[in-house]
């Protein structure tokens, strides 16, 4: 008898509709298992032989073939366990229920219980968009599951209750749907920029970064406090929306790194260690291609902590994705695009030894030396980086005061005003949605200048040696900085504080 089980595949954050085709018939006793599978995949024959009998079922002896359509789609993974089982019971009559509108995702244990899989919700989106809208999938990615209004899942804890269930000898209740604001309530970030002392010039530098969703740069001496300045940046952005989350959490589900909420509820915030390769950056992957670093930070922030200490084509490839806010990785068995759209906080000393420009410990290094640090950093990279801020040792009175730091809350509501009237700038413009999106079109439109900031910014070209890119990125700033002050246009104040965000080439020996 021939039985057919709908399953999904997933091909970078998208899934195809997997048809699992079961044969059985009279000859020798054999089992094929087709459609281009995997190791893991070959290997679900021993642990769905071991479920099928450990649940108290029959295991059909019989000429068996499987065949996972389309053949032209590479399988992977566990997650095909049980759609494989049930379509032999199903093709051996033990099982005669009409199975045609699930989807089943879950990887069989030898007991028969159902183990978690990844790329959940991704398969949730993408087979709900084609109509289908019954999923069967394991106890331990309910959670996961619950956020997709419109859709039956059902998430038993074995094979022998998904059997009982799909034969009606037992009832098994949908999971209920949950609320994404419920699980953002439950959340919160650890720091807070009022346990930051002094550093008011990067205290300003973060927030206009974050109001324009711009990309910093804070170059300092050690243990002046640039980690954790980073660290509060997510506390300041705006809270996420449901549409984002759901983009972040299909990342972090792919990769396997989703947490037990089952959802991504706060920005997230990605420090890879210098050491990292360009392949976990970026993506990648010999069989199967895996979002990278950049494409976790989607919608939060990629801290890299000292700068200079990443090799070079590490952070050559960061420039495509922080102009374009997304990545393609291509690889012999195709090419994958991931979302990459973050904020860039990047670290670093002002040379080797740590004290150069430092007015209470002398520097160590020569020009020779600092020149060969500052320059493993490319100028197309630091072109791209529009706020290059130096920060300052903190003095002891700062860190012994009494006094009150303002607190990310206060600062978030700047930002979150600043992000409003960027919304309704750009509300015709697609694609963009702040200011650090705009192109040459939108800042001819959005940012003119007058006589006199033109004078400014051309005095700072000429002083700083900027390249147009440059330039474009002093006036993107200037106008964020604008909508902070509340401001429709852009004054000759804002140019000169924009321009004063620069001076990290100028300060080279």
């Amino acid at each position: 008898m021939l039985s057919k089980i709908i399953s999904y595949a997933l091909i970078g954050l998208d899934g195809v509709p997997v048809e699992v085709e079961t044969d059985i018939n009279k000859g020798v006793v054999s089992y094929e298992l087709v459609g281009l599978p995997d190791t893991a995949v070959k290997e679900s024959k021993e642990r769905v032989f071991s479920a099928i009998r450990n649940s108290s079922l029959r295991f059909p002896v019989n000429k068996i073939t499987v065949n996972l359509a389309p053949a032209d789609i590479k399988k992977e993974g566990g997650q095909y366990d049980l759609p494989i089982a049930i379509s032999l019971l199903a093709a051996s009559e033990q099982l005669t229920a009409d199975l045609s509108g699930y989807v089943m995702m879950g990887e069989l244990a030898l007991d028969g219980s159902l183990r978690p899989v990844t790329g959940i919700l991704p398969v949730l989106i993408s087979a709900k968009s084609r109509g289908y809208t019954k999923f069967i999938v394991p106890r331990a990615n309910a959670n996961e599951a619950s956020y997709i209004e419109g859709i039956e899942v059902y998430a038993p804890e074995n094979l022998r209750e998904t059997f009982d269930f799909l034969s009606g000898r037992e009832e098994l209740a949908p999971v209920e749907v949950r609320s994404f604001e419920a699980a953002k309530n439950k959340s919160s970030y650890n720091c807070d920029l009022s346990l930051v002392r002094g550093q008011a010039v990067a205290k300003r530098a973060l927030e206009i970064a974050v109001a324009g969703g711009h990309n910093i740069l804070l170059s300092g001496p050690p243990g002046t406090g640039k980690t954790m300045l980073a660290r509060c940046i997510p506390t300041i952005m705006p809270d996420m929306t449901f549409e984002e989350a759901l983009e972040v959490t299909k990342i972090l589900s792919v990769s396997g790194e989703l947490n037990e909420e089952g959802i991504v509820s706060l920005r997230p915030f990605r420090t890879p260690h210098h050491t990292a390769t360009t392949v976990s950056l970026c993506g990648g992957g010999n069989t199967k291609i895996k979002a990278g670093e950049i494409s976790k930070a989607h919608r939060g922030v990629l801290f890299l902590d000292e700068l200079p200490e990443y090799s070079r084509s590490a952070l050559e490839s960061l420039r495509q994705p922080l102009e374009d806010g997304k990545i393609t990785v291509t690889r012999a068995g195709g090419a994958i695009t991931f979302p990459a759209d973050f904020i860039l906080c990047a670290s670093m000393n002002p040379c080797p030894c740590g004290n150069f420009g430092s007015p209470d410990k002398p520097c160590t290094c020569t020009p020779a030396q600092i020149r060969k640090y500052r320059g493993k950093i490319s100028g197309p990279l630091l072109d791209r980086i529009d706020l290059q801020v130096e920060v300052d040792s903190v003095k002891y009175d700062d860190l012994a005061s009494e006094g009150e730091e303002e607190s990310s809350a206060c600062v978030k509501a700047r930002v979150e005003r600043a992000r409003a009237i960027q919304r309704e700038r750009f509300i015709d413009e697609e694609g963009i949605n702040v200011n650090a999106d705009m192109g040459e079109r939108q800042i001819k439109k959005f940012c003119r200048l007058s006589p006199e900031c033109e004078r400014i910014l051309k005095s700072a070209f000429e002083r700083l040696n900027l390249s147009a890119r440059a330039r474009s990125r002093i006036i993107k700033v200037a106008r964020t900085i604008a909508d902070l002050d509340l401001s429709t246009e852009i004054k000759p104040k804002h140019i000169l504080e924009a321009a004063g965000y620069r001076n990290f080439d100028s300060t080279i020996i």
